[in-house]
């Protein structure tokens, strides 16, 4: 009965996630999507939220992230000399298990810090940036990252709710061709602007000018409407969120989830070529298997359940079995 319990409240937190904004995942791509992973977790955050459950947040709810853009020309020289010496890469496969799906659009960045202190690279080469970060404790992790022309960022959306999403443009096309969209809804960036919106909700971003865009990329701490929700939230950032820390250059920290991440990309080699194999017979695995799961999750729970049951009642036959005897006995 617990067992049941706990897959059924796992499965309404799915749901929770899965519902949540106007544009959805199909069934097939929320069953295996990393957001369904961290639904419990996601659930408990959006319950104590302090701020709007909306796909773009009003930066009045942010007012410690001001210092940079008011800082956004310093900024933008730490970027440009990031790109013009080549700094900037795009996700290696095998060391960053949240990016690495943006490596075919050509989309790079650089990493300042990931839920812990600033990387030694960026601390050499972005000075004063990693300054400014390390004088907002909200800031949790941040990095520039770059969108060639003609890029295509398909939609996503990430799997932890702890943190919001802020970008501060800092060379861009300011043109409405280069632009995201959160739960369908268009923002295009402007240099020295910046917004703030919730990653968990699907996004994608294009590039269709001839510029290619540099932005300030931070997650900022989910303001919690009560201090256990803040102390479990920054507990998970820092023991659960930051093990999957990627580094620019070896000196900088890998994470485990990126220590680990080959085998998931030797996995995901050979689940492209099975797909392209015969994609029907793909489709059909993976019904199975996510149905082979869900048994194995809900069965065992079931049989100890009926065998509770038939128990009882073996018990209970057995008690007026000996009460008929005592009454035959005593006439």
């Amino acid at each position: 009965m617990i067992t049941l319990t706990v897959v059924a409240l796992y499965l309404a937190c799915i749901l929770v996630v899965h519902f949540r904004g106007r544009v959805r995942h199909s069934f097939w791509g929320q069953v295996f999507d990393h957001s369904g992973l961290l639904a419990p977790v996601n659930v408990f955050l959006y319950a104590f939220s302090a701020v709007p459950n909306k796909p773009y947040i009003a930066q009045s709810h942010f007012p410690e992230l001001e210092p940079l853009r008011q800082h956004a020309d310093a900024i933008r020289a730490e970027g440009l000399a990031l790109m013009a010496h080549a700094r900037m890469k795009a996700p290696d496969q095998k060391d960053d298990a949240g990016f690495n799906s943006f490596a075919k659009s050509g989309w790079k960045r650089f990493y300042l810090k990931w839920y812990g202190d600033a990387h030694p690279s960026a601390q050499r080469l972005c000075p004063r940036t990693t300054e400014l970060l390390a004088a907002i404790p909200n800031v949790s992790a941040a990095m520039f990252a770059t969108l060639p022309p003609g890029a295509v960022l398909n939609p996503h959306k990430d799997p932890y709710a702890g943190s919001m999403r802020y970008h501060l443009g800092l060379v861009t096309p300011n043109d409405d061709a280069c632009y995201i969209e959160v739960d369908g809804q268009p923002y295009s960036w402007r240099d020295g602007e910046g917004v703030i919106f919730d990653e968990t909700f699907i996004h994608k971003a294009e590039n269709r000018t001839d510029v290619e865009r540099l932005i300030l990329f931070c997650d900022v701490a989910r303001p919690m409407r009560f201090g256990f929700a803040r102390r479990f939230n920054h507990w998970f950032g820092r023991h659960v969120v930051a093990a999957a820390s990627s580094p620019n250059e070896p000196d900088d920290r890998t994470g485990l989830i990126n220590q680990l991440f080959f085998l998931s990309d030797r996995a995901g080699q050979w689940r492209r070529r099975f797909k392209a194999w015969n994609r029907t017979v793909y489709q059909a695995t993976k019904a199975g298997l996510a149905l082979a799961l869900l048994a194995a999750l809900i069965l065992p729970g079931s049989m100890r359940t009926i065998h509770q049951v038939m128990a009882s009642k073996a018990a209970g036959h057995a008690s007026d079995d000996r009460g008929r005897a005592q009454a035959t006995s005593a006439n």
